[in-house]
């Protein structure tokens, strides 16, 4: 539960991407271990000259000499240079999910679980700032990105809106909340207030961060303890 990478403005974590393509994305992989080293390599290099230089002045020739391939090799696994780009999408974004973290933590109470969350997020969010950036103008030029980030949006708040449902379902939150308007709502919050911090620069500390988005999230859901009695 966090918040989401942007689609309309807002941005969201915490969810399992979908397999949507953007229009023309190369879906196929490479046959070969030496195929997928390149390709990563590509995308690696991508991902430092969109940093550097924007994504339109971004050249598929400085990307190959990034990558440390012929330019020519580019092709062989990208059509152009928005197809690349929505690589970069989809790497960052896989960065940014924290999956599985109950799982890799062994968290199983809800406040402890957002906190766990939130926490990953923003350090993510804060390392890639960069390319967030990025992609919130990407979105507002670009209709089959902007497309893909809400499609992507979506399916994040999904996975939230069913953790949601099952707190309601135990007793620990607030069952008149319909569980994914909430989870777009609390998600865009988290991912809106990262944008403001590490993006637009506005000097927030770290913990006071956290610990305020916690504790909206919270306040928010209503959570309760199991058993769905207050915990005050």
């Amino acid at each position: 539960m966090a918040g989401q990478v942007p689609t309309d403005g807002g941005s969201a974590p915490s969810a399992l991407s979908g397999t949507s393509h953007p229009a023309g994305e190369r879906i196929t992989s490479p046959r070969s271990a030496r195929g997928e080293r390149t390709r990563n390599a590509l995308v690696a290099g991508a991902r430092e000259v969109f940093e550097r230089d924007g994504y339109l002045d971004a050249r598929i020739t400085d990307i190959s000499k990034a990558a440390g391939v012929a330019s020519g090799s580019f092709y062989t696994y990208f059509t152009n240079k928005e197809e690349i780009f929505a690589a970069v999408v989809e790497q960052v974004q896989e960065e940014m999910l924290h999956p599985h973290l109950r799982e890799r933590t062994g968290i199983t109470d809800a406040r402890e679980l957002i906190d766990a969350s939130n926490r990953e997020y923003l350090r993510s969010y804060k390392q890639n700032a960069r390319l967030m950036a990025l992609f919130e103008q990407v979105a507002q030029i670009d209709p089959t990105f902007r497309a893909l980030r809400i499609r992507r949006g979506n399916a994040f708040a999904q996975r939230n809106a069913k953790l949601i449902k099952q707190l309601q379902e135990r007793g620990e939150a607030d069952p008149s909340l319909d569980p994914l308007v909430t989870a777009h709502a609390l998600s865009n919050m988290v991912s809106r207030m990262a944008y403001t911090v590490y993006v637009l620069e506005q000097r927030i500390a770290f913990e006071r961060l956290v610990t305020t988005l916690n504790q909206i999230w919270c306040n928010g859901l209503q959570l309760r303890e199991p058993g769905g009695h207050g915990s005050d």
